[in-house]
């Protein structure tokens, strides 16, 4: 076993004691399975290079090849080449038994991805009905060999494990930016290890046009800069998806997001054009022309060619941001929607996709779309995929249509592993509906304050709602547009509040200040700030605000799942597994393992631990795509400095780096991807250590070990960055950012030792250190410094 290795486990081990919750075993999988229990006080189960085998009913092809990978990860993993001999049932090592030899069905409902595991001291038992499961059960038996050298040894095990929702999804944007067939192979086996079934292929876009069409080739001849996937290679992709157990979701965006289209047939359109390859980021106009029937006649084409090559039952048809300008300026469309009785633009999108459900259905494909689409006229065997949220997703489920999300598990936004794991498809039911009840209860009533509030964005509108403070202790909050939710409340006094919640932008901190009938301070979105100012309202006003109503049991039920989602507008080939891995597998266990797994703590060092082994096992660069990219910006030698100063260092959460990009540069492909922030991955381990022992440490500030780990590491923060001063002369960008960072650590530094030696500051003296931390939170070439969250704590508790 190597040292990481080692380390990993005895981090896992050690650090399961200190959680509150901790699981029955220790083993480092992920997803977790269903049911596990740990024979940790019997003999493990010790295997060499040669491995005796017996397949209970008819061997198949796809059993052979995937015995064959499974032996070449082995190989991979502990650098022993096993071999695997045919024997009878009680002498075999390994025991495999299926009901069904059979490929991977292109339909839902016969999808059984269930198996059980047994591993004694003599042997590795592995059934499932399906083929499927079998899959699903060697991912599991690899995280078990783990990285080990010269012997095998299994822990003994009794797993019966089965996903937790049917529909488990990741999306990756390819018209943005577009990737290699490798690159996307190597995304297919690491998506296979977290147990993922549907690769969403974003194929079309106003970027690009990806898409091979015979019918239509001045799709690809004019709209694609010469980057596209051949028909051939996408029957590859799907091949290779298929045999690890992962259905391709082909997506072909209509009517908007359209501008590549209107590159090539610009006769398809509703506006004139003339029209040029749209490198901006961001929703642009062009759009097809629903009134014209040379459109289906294209869409028809398009859904045959994506038929022969795509077998999978779904199809989907974007149908998102669709800007009505040039429906609204078209003559002709307004004749025609006239004609048909057809009333606004929402009711034109429905009448163009019932339109194209017609196509699918003709096509033997059923339709999937983003929210936009949904409408009570389409039929209910859609499926509404929500960009919106969870209110996307409990009107989606409440007019009876199936459902999954994807607001939440944006990998392209960074945000902590911790933020994703929270957020599941079927949220528990808050209790913010009683609000209206507090109101009339007279005694309640006189402790509830309400305020409006506006937070400013760079690029968009402004978001706005209001919130209520009870008792205290609790309260709500509405987004304009969004159900209300409940907040945390951590402080609330007659001059000031701070108070969170997790919202679709990602965790939302609150902190502000009452001055009269106002309230002013700043919101900390992901990890961002915005300013935020409004004013005193009548709890009245937040008692009539409309509320979604959360989703029954019966319709939870069409709650199939969810999908991580990659968009490519800043993400490229040398970056793509930064964003993915390995916050990929906390999503993938969010969607497999059961619900009341919630512990964050185990959920890292498990997270950590697989993410060691993925790089191995299936191929991921998550880690040399970092390197690759430092060496870049600070040449090939030493990195120690480096990489100490960018453990302090996140990348902007949410869309701030996108909204930076928009106001201070082009937004747009031209933007270089070759910046320190390009190279960070959304969390570092060690900062996320220090701040968990400081969280510790603030519990009990008396407690002298940890006060000596905290103040070692901020040490060896300060002490490296006279290392950083050599790339100083090359680098001069780097200058103003290293001198705010050791400024911070210096201030954290003192922070800490008020209190370690119980000083008290006056209010004044406060003040002016809660300036300084909201200096240092300021966006800096599109990263944060994290630091900040810590000192902001050790201030908090002064």
């Amino acid at each position: 076993m190597n040292f990481m290795w080692r380390v990993l486990l005895f981090l896992f081990c050690g650090g399961l004691a200190l959680v509150a919750v901790a699981q029955e075993s220790a083993l480092p999988l992920m997803p977790y399975p269903q049911q596990l229990t740990h024979h940790s006080d019997k003999p493990a189960l010790v295997l060499g290079k040669n491995w005796t085998l017996a397949v209970k009913g008819e061997k198949s092809r796809e059993l052979d090849a995937a015995l064959k990978r499974f032996a070449d990860r082995v190989e991979r993993q502990t650098g022993t080449a096993i071999r695997f001999k045919n024997t009878g049932e009680n002498n075999a090592q390994l025991l495999i038994a299926i009901k069904e030899f059979t490929p991977m069905s292109p339909f839902i409902k016969d999808w059984d991805e269930s198996y059980e595991l047994g591993i004694n001291h003599q042997q590795i038992t592995l059934s499932a009905k399906q083929t499927l499961g079998i899959l699903r059960g060697l991912e599991t038996l690899l995280q078990l060999i783990g990285l080990q050298e010269k012997t095998i040894q299994l822990p003994q095990v009794a797993i019966n494990d089965f996903p937790r929702f049917k529909w488990r999804g990741l999306l990756l944007d390819t018209s943005r930016h577009f990737f290699s067939v490798d690159t996307i192979k190597r995304q297919l086996d690491a998506m296979a290890a977290a147990k993922y079934n549907i690769f969403h292929w974003h194929l079309t876009d106003d970027q690009g046009w990806r898409f091979e069409s015979k019918r239509y080739p001045k799709l690809q001849q004019l709209a694609s800069d010469g980057e596209f996937y051949t028909q051939a290679q996408m029957r590859d992709i799907v091949a290779y998806a298929q045999a690890r157990g992962i259905q391709v979701l082909p997506e072909i965006d209509v009517p908007g997001h359209a501008s590549a289209i209107a590159v090539a047939y610009p006769e398809l359109m509703s506006a004139p054009g003339p029209y040029v390859m749209e490198y901006r980021w961001g929703v642009h106009k062009p759009t097809l022309n629903p009134a014209n029937e040379k459109v289906y006649e294209f869409v028809d084409a398009l859904v045959a060619e994506a038929k022969a090559i795509f077998p999978f039952e779904y199809l989907h048809i974007g149908g998102d941001e669709v800007d009505p300008e040039h429906w609204n300026n078209n003559a002709d469309i307004q004749a025609f929607m006239r004609a048909n009785k057809i009333k606004d633009s929402e009711a034109l999108q429905a009448y163009f996709n019932q339109r194209v459900q017609k196509i699918l259905q003709k096509h033997q494909r059923h339709m999937i779309g983003w929210d936009e689409i949904l409408h009570p006229e389409l039929p209910s065997n859609i499926v509404i995929q929500s960009w919106r949220g969870q209110d996307g997703v409990n009107q989606a489920a409440a007019a009876g249509f199936q459902t999954i999300l994807s607001t939440g598990y944006y990998l392209d936004q960074p945000q902590t592993a911790a933020y994703h794991y929270r957020n599941d498809p079927l949220p528990s039911v808050p209790d913010e509906n009683s609000f209206s009840g507090l109101i009339e209860n007279k005694k309640v009533a006189e402790t509830i304050a309400s305020w409006s509030f506006e937070l400013p964005r760079k690029r968009g509108s402004p978001v706005t709602g209001s919130f209520s403070l009870i008792n205290g202790s609790k309260g709500f909050i509405d987004f304009a547009g969004k159900s209300r939710r409940a907040v945390t409340v951590q402080l609330w006094t007659k001059s000031a509040a701070v108070f969170s919640l997790d919202s679709w932008m990602g965790p939302v901190e609150f902190r502000v200040e009452f001055i009269g009938d106002e309230v002013q301070g700043r919101a900390i979105v992901g990890n961002a700030p915005y300013r935020l100012s409004g004013k005193k309202i009548a709890p009245q006003v937040m008692a009539k605000t409309q509320l979604m109503i959360p989703t029954g049991a019966q319709a939870q039920a069409l709650v199939l799942g969810g999908e991580a989602a990659l968009w490519a507008e800043i993400v490229d080939e040398q970056s793509i597994d930064i964003r993915i891995w390995p916050r990929a597998f906390v999503i993938a266990e969010r969607l497999w393992s059961a619900q009341e797994l919630q512990d964050e703590n185990a959920m890292y060092l498990r997270k950590n631990a697989v993410a060691n082994w993925a790089e191995v096992s299936t191929g991921l660069l998550h880690r040399v795509q970092s390197q690759q990219a430092l060496e870049k910006l600070f040449g090939k030698g030493s990195l120690t400095a480096v990489s100490a100063f960018i453990e302090l260092l996140q990348p902007a959460y949410y869309y701030h780096r996108q909204h930076e990009k928009s106001a201070y540069e082009t937004y747009s492909k031209a933007d270089p991807l070759n910046r320190l922030a390009d190279a960070l991955p959304a969390e570092n381990e060690r900062l996320r250590q220090f701040e968990r022992q400081l969280e510790l440490w603030l519990q009990n500030p008396g407690f002298t070990d940890n006060y000596q780990y905290l103040n070692a590491e901020l040490q060896r923060w300060v002490n490296l960055h006279q290392a950083l001063i050599p790339y100083f002369k090359e680098q001069l960008w780097l200058v103003p950012l290293a001198a705010k960072n050791k400024e911070l650590i210096v201030l954290t530094q003192e922070l800490l030792r008020l209190v370690h030696e119980r000083q008290n500051i006056s209010a004044v003296q406060k003040a002016q250190l809660q300036k300084r931390l909201l200096a240092y939170s300021q966006i800096e070439q599109e990263m944060i410094f994290a630091l900040v969250f810590s000192a902001q704590k050790i201030l908090d508790s002064l």
